[in-house]
């Protein structure tokens, strides 16, 4: 028994190797760098402490990103449940084509965002996207669509929740099917209508479902790039901005690589504290079955 263990014990090691070479060793230099003030491309550089942290904070483009990275987190994970589930009760209904529709709601989510990004900005362009076209066809005018910086928040909230609540509906379709249908049979004897079913049996049985899809999209969303890059490129100036965008910003435009790392380890904390304290919630009010 012993030996088998050992057996185990060696067969992580690959694992903990690549571990140690892709994800620690890489974190540990970026806190190692942002203590110092690199430009990202000179041989020397000096330490210089927590400066690159205090500067953040009175940074007019950090707090614009702090704030722009906490919308797009909660806004998408908020639309991701409400509407990941509503599909989820839907498509777990018997109709023909149900498997046709699940695949359609899906399919989205397998394009990458920078693709889907620069597909946007086709629909939202101001000269020739399509979203305009149809506002002239319709007799108004032109609209910018992308150059109010709220405005132009709301549209990449609304593009990556509906890009990805494909995912959300998955997970509680699984989480749904999983639920045992005697338990279900059981409340409707019990005389619950559809609406009490669904309160007091189903959605506390869809507890961990609910837990794993929304941690899967609040990480996700706070650390959303890709989108915005292609999209507006944190513009109009820095109105739209992530903390991730802005790590990109800091590093190739501004050349303060210390800067950028600093960012990157307080966007680490930030979905570190969310997603722990998110995962303790919800897992307090986890029921057997």
């Amino acid at each position: 028994m012993r030996k088998k263990h050992v057996h185990m014990y060696l067969m992580l090691i690959p694992v903990v190797i690549l571990f140690t070479g892709l994800v620690f060793y890489p974190f540990i230099e970026g806190i190692r760098i942002s203590l110092t003030n690199w430009n990202g491309y000179s041989r020397t550089y000096s330490y210089v402490g927590m400066t690159n942290y205090i500067s953040l904070l009175n940074s007019r483009l950090f707090k614009v990103a702090l704030r722009n990275t906490f919308i797009y987190g909660f806004g998408c994970t908020f639309i991701q449940q409400v509407v990941g589930l509503a599909y989820a009760l839907f498509v777990n209904l018997r109709f023909r084509g149900r498997n046709l529709v699940r695949l359609i709601i899906y399919l989205p989510s397998m394009i990458a965002g920078i693709i889907m990004g620069y597909m946007m900005y086709g629909l939202f362009e101001y000269n020739r996207g399509a979203l305009n076209d149809i506002v002239r066809w319709l007799g108004g005018q032109r609209v910018l669509w992308l150059e109010d910086g709220n405005r132009a928040v709301f549209i990449i909230v609304l593009i990556n929740a509906f890009q990805f609540v494909g995912v959300s509906m998955l997970i509680y379709l699984a989480g749904l099917q999983n639920i045992p249908a005697q338990i279900m049979e059981a409340a409707r004897l019990d005389g619950c209508g559809s609406w009490q079913l669904f309160a007091h049996v189903v959605l506390p049985l869809l507890i961990p479902a609910i837990t794993s899809s929304t941690i899967i999209n609040l990480i996700g969303g706070l650390r959303l790039f890709d989108l915005i890059q292609a999209l507006t490129s944190g513009g109009p100036g820095i109105a739209t901005h992530s903390i991730a965008t802005s790590i990109n910003y800091l590093h190739f435009w501004s050349e303060n690589a210390g800067g950028a790392a600093a960012a990157g380890v307080v966007l680490f904390v930030i979905i570190f504290i969310v997603s722990a304290t998110t995962n303790t919630l919800f897992r307090r009010k986890e029921v057997e079955f």
